[in-house]
């Protein structure tokens, strides 16, 4: 009994390596996808931080400037306060974006693992594809060449 060549068989190495490549290349596009929302994210935290340490400078020389006006302590204690909580708050999102800052490292380097996988995938398809483009070729020519060496069917019969 003759075994049939089952469809894997007759499939080429290209093609049977084709999903492997799509999932390697959908994995990248999540990963991209990440790395961008984290630079979005990355960036609007440090959107925040800038509106913090400006509003803090402003309120630093608004308190300066009435400082000359002669403000009663307690209004010089409120000011300090004030001033103290708004620092600390700038202190406390600078802790923020650094922890961001990391994450979108970690998220960049993720990225960059797929991004090599993805080509890796890429590579061997397209060397694959080659391959089998050249083995196709030859069968080819060799097919040509046997036709080219029989005696034709028109000189055998005369």
């Amino acid at each position: 009994m003759v075994e049939k060549p089952t469809v894997l068989h007759t499939m080429t190495r290209s093609k049977r390596m084709k999903p492997v490549q799509q999932l390697a290349q959908r994995r990248e596009r999540k990963a991209v996808q990440k790395l961008g929302q984290s630079q979005q994210y990355l960036q609007a935290q440090q959107a925040k931080l800038e509106e913090l340490r400006a509003y803090r400078d402003q309120y630093a020389r608004d308190f300066e400037a009435s400082g000359c006006d002669g403000l009663g302590a307690m209004r010089v204690q409120d000011y300090r306060i004030f001033l103290s909580r708004l620092s600390e708050a700038v202190r406390q999102q600078e802790a923020v974006i650094a922890q961001c800052c990391a994450r979108h490292e970690q998220t960049r380097q993720q990225w960059m693992e797929s991004r090599g996988q993805s080509l890796t995938f890429d590579k061997l398809v397209d060397r694959y594809r080659l391959e089998e483009n050249k083995q196709l070729e030859r069968k080819e020519q060799k097919e040509q060449d046997d036709r080219a060496q029989r005696p034709s069917s028109d000189a055998t019969r005369e």
